[in-house]
């Protein structure tokens, strides 16, 4: 199982960015998918998940500026980030799990439960 981000940069304040996490050996179809983010000296903490039935679910700090979203067919997840803020800035990693699923909204960081994590891609936003 392979999982490739891509899309990351530099951007201004108040701009826009796009993330796609491509999987291979892997049905998107299957189980919970999820966007993290680390920044240095901090917490990881996700940022936006999906379920297999296209259910939702973002932390508080993004939430109405980000969308999560997944292409079956492409076999891959994507974050729209906009009105990026300095705060966001950071690593952006993929992560999945064909079973084991949690509420992003709990501001709880269950990633060492996820079985695939992608690489990462640097997100920088400068004010």
């Amino acid at each position: 199982v392979h999982l490739a981000e891509s899309g990351g940069g530099l951007v201004q304040s108040g701009g826009s960015l796009g993330l796609s996490c491509v999987f291979s050996g892997y049905a998107i179809s299957r189980g919970c998918l999820y966007w993290f983010r680390q920044a240095p000296g901090q917490r990881r903490e996700a940022v936006a998940g999906i379920d297999s039935d296209g259910r939702k679910g973002y932390a508080d700090s993004v939430k109405g500026r980000f969308a999560i979203s997944k292409d079956h067919a492409k076999n891959t997840l994507y974050l729209q980030m906009n009105n990026l803020k300095p705060e966001d800035a950071g690593m952006y990693y993929c992560a999945a799990d064909p079973v084991f699923c949690f509420r992003v909204e709990d501001n709880v960081d269950y990633g060492d439960q996820l079985r695939y994590w992608g690489q990462g891609v640097q997100v920088t936003v400068s004010s």
